[in-house]
C-alpha cells in the first residue's frame, strides 16, 4: 500500500484548498504563479465586489498607508465617522459599529440586542431564534447561531442561548416567538451558505409583525448579500420589511477585512461605553478603502446596472439549464448572488469549471454560487456563460452516452 505523503506545512490543516497558486488579479481576472488566467466568478466567496485590484480602491488603500495605519478606537477615526454617517444615510439604520469579519459583526448584532432587553427592564430575555440551513460565522456564538452539527462538533457544549426554527414553518415560528426569555430574531434574507434560498417576503413580514407584537428585535444578517450583490444596496430593500440591527461585511471593503454592525437608534441604547469595543475595527486602512467601495456602488445608475446585468446572466444560465437538465435542476438567486442548483455532484460541477479556467464556489443543498464582481461587463458574462456550457457538457449524461 503506497503511503500517503507528509504534509510539512507550518498551516493549520483547515481548508481543502485548489491546487492553484494565484500570485495576481485584475478586474474578474485571476493569474496563477506559471501564468494561467482564470475567471473569477467565486469573488474571494462574495467579497470582491468591485473585482480585483480596482483602481480607485488601490488609490484610496495606498494614499492612506502613507498618512496613517492604526490609532485604536481610543481617538477619533475621521474616515470612520464618514464611513458610518454614509451607510446610516442610505439604510434603516442610525448607529454603526465596525469590525473586522462577519462574525464579528454578527457578535455585534446578538450583543446589541441582548443588551437591549437588559436595559429596557427584561434580563429574562436572551434567546435568539434562528433558522435551520443558516451560516452566521465561525465562532463559538455564530456556530450556535447558525446550529449546523458539522461546525459544532467537537467544540464542547454548544454555547447557550439560539433556538434553530424549520426553514419557512410559520407554526412553529409564532409559537417560538412568544417565548417569554426571547430577545430577538436573527436571518439571513438570502441564505448564501445554505444554498442560495430566498426567503419569501411573506415570511420576512411575518417575522416583522411577531417582533413588533412580542417586544423582540429582528436581525439581518447581510454578510452575503449587502452592499449591492442583489442589485439593490442592502437585500432587504427587495422585500421592504427593515431589520432592527443588521451585519454587514465581505463586499463592503471589497477585499480588505471589514465589517460593521448597523442599528436602529432604539435598539442600540444599551450599547453604552464599555459594553463592547474592538482593537483594530474601523482602522483609517480599513475604513479608506470601505469609503471607496460606496464612492462606486452608491454611484447613481451602478445598482440599476447591476440588476439589468444580473437579469441577462439568469436568463443565459436558465437556457442553459433548459439544454442541460440532467446536469442543472434549478438557477436560484437575486443580484448577481447566483446558484445553479446542480443535480450532479456540486464538486463534480467545480471541478469541470475549473477545467474552463472558471472558478466557483460550493454551497448547501448541492448548490454551486456564482458570485462575479458587481461591475462585470456583457462581454465577459458571454465568456463566462461559454464556459460554463462547456462544463456542463462535459457532465451531461446524454453527451457522455453519445460519445461512448
Amino acid at each position: 500500500m503506497a503511503q500517503q505523503p507528509i504534509d510539512t506545512s507550518p498551516l493549520y490543516q483547515t481548508y481543502q484548498r485548489a491546487p492553484l497558486v494565484v500570485e495576481r488579479g485584475e478586474g474578474i481576472w485571476l493569474e496563477t504563479r506559471d501564468g494561467r488566467r482564470f475567471m473569477d466568478l467565486s469573488g474571494g466567496i462574495a467579497v470582491n465586489v468591485l473585482g480585483h485590484a480596482h483602481p480607485h480602491l488601490v488609490s484610496a488603500l495606498t494614499d492612506q498607508a502613507e498618512k496613517l495605519w492604526h490609532t485604536s478606537n481610543l481617538f477619533e477615526i475621521p474616515g470612520q465617522r464618514r464611513l458610518a454617517e454614509r451607510l446610516t444615510a442610505n439604510t434603516f439604520a442610525d448607529k454603526a459599529f465596525f469590525a473586522n469579519s462577519g462574525a464579528e459583526a454578527l457578535e455585534c448584532a446578538i450583543k446589541t440586542a441582548r443588551r437591549y432587553q437588559y436595559v429596557s427592564g427584561h434580563p429574562e430575555r436572551y434567546r435568539i431564534l434562528t433558522f435551520e440551513g443558516a451560516f452566521h460565522g465561525r465562532t463559538l456564538a455564530t456556530i450556535a447561531a447558525g446550529g449546523q452539527a458539522k461546525y459544532l462538533e467537537g467544540f464542547g457544549p454548544k454555547v447557550e442561548g439560539f433556538d434553530q426554527l424549520v426553514f419557512g414553518d410559520e407554526a412553529a415560528l409564532r409559537q417560538a416567538a412568544a417565548g417569554a426569555d426571547v430577545a430577538a430574531i436573527l436571518i439571513e434574507p438570502i441564505q448564501g451558505e445554505g444554498g442560495i434560498r430566498t426567503v419569501p417576503t411573506p415570511f420576512l413580514q411575518l417575522i416583522r409583525d411577531l417582533c413588533d407584537a412580542n417586544g423582540l428585535l429582528l436581525i439581518y444578517d447581510e454578510v452575503q448579500t449587502g452592499v449591492g450583490r442583489t442589485g439593490r444596496f442592502y437585500a432587504y430593500e427587495n422585500s421592504g420589511v427593515a431589520p432592527d440591527i443588521m451585519a454587514s461585511a465581505k463586499g463592503i471593503g471589497g477585499g480588505f477585512p471589514l465589517g460593521v454592525c448597523l442599528a436602529t437608534e432604539e435598539a442600540a441604547k444599551g450599547m453604552t461605553p464599555g459594553t463592547h469595543g474592538t482593537t483594530y475595527g474601523g482602522n483609517p486602512l480599513a475604513t479608506a478603502v470601505g469609503n471607496a467601495v460606496l464612492d462606486v456602488v452608491l454611484e447613481e445608475g451602478f445598482l440599476e446596472e447591476v440588476r439589468r446585468k444580473s437579469l441577462f446572466f439568469k436568463q443565459s444560465l436558465a437556457s442553459l439549464a433548459d439544454r442541460y437538465p440532467e446536469v442543472i435542476e434549478a438557477i436560484r438567486g437575486e443580484g448577481l448572488l447566483i446558484g445553479l442548483k446542480m443535480r450532479v455532484p456540486n464538486t463534480e460541477m467545480i471541478a469541470a469549471l475549473r477545467e474552463e479556467a472558471v472558478l466557483a464556489a460550493p454551497a448547501g443543498d448541492n448548490v454551486v454560487r456564482l458570485l462575479p464582481p458587481l461591475n462585470v461587463t456583457e462581454e465577459e458574462i458571454r465568456t463566462a456563460m461559454e464556459r460554463i456550457e462547456n462544463a456542463a457538457a462535459r457532465l451531461s449524461p446524454a453527451l457522455q452516452r453519445a460519445s461512448a
